[in-house]
């Protein structure tokens, strides 16, 4: 699904797809370099990381393992408690591996942190975090990301994976949303 399938939801394009698909070739070549050597386990938590990880993985040179995680974390609204309950764990022993988990987007942190300290817990030999989206102005907890595509303003963002009421996850290119369409 393009833009001209949705006309007047998107108040802007912040990302088309050939400007994703760009930077996510180079995310994958710091990694490769970064991970020269040593086998990575991708994790990718559900359900907004499922484009990222598909094309992220694409790009790489060589064999990537995969997994991924499905968490929730309860709160009023559109707000988190940071009180996180996993959905779907992961199938793959992580001990002694080298995890890189990949987010779509980075907003609060809080689940994000939350979801790092558990997969530290279980004894793997690092745990990096490679996200496509992140807002620095929304951010509640101080979390570590070694890989950012691109830093974004604090706006609904959709596309992507990026959902609203589970609709706009299709569109190939990210934009933010009128407000129309949410308020």
């Amino acid at each position: 699904m393009d833009e001209s399938h949705i006309e007047g939801d998107l108040v802007d394009v912040l990302f088309t797809e050939k400007q994703i698909q760009e930077r996510l070739g180079e995310l994958a070549a710091a990694i490769e370099e970064d991970y020269a050597g040593k086998d990575i386990l991708l994790v990718g938590v559900l359900k907004g990381a499922v484009m990222v990880m598909a094309d992220l993985a694409r790009h790489f040179g060589r064999h990537v393992e995969m997994d991924w995680m499905a968490i929730s974390s309860y709160g009023s609204g559109t707000k988190s408690s940071g009180v996180v309950r996993i959905l779907k764990d992961l199938d793959t022993d992580i001990s002694d591996r080298h995890v890189l988990v990949v987010e779509d987007i980075i907003d609060t942190g809080l689940t994000l942190s939350w979801l790092i300290s558990n997969l530290n817990s279980r004894g793997p030999a690092s745990v990096e975090i490679c996200t496509l989206l992140r807002k620095p102005e929304a951010q509640q907890m101080t979390v570590d990301v070694k890989y950012v595509g691109y830093d974004i303003p604090n706006e609904f963002v959709v596309g992507y994976g990026l959902d609203f009421d589970e609709r706009y996850r299709n569109l190939r290119s990210i934009g933010t949303l009128a407000p129309h369409v949410y308020s």
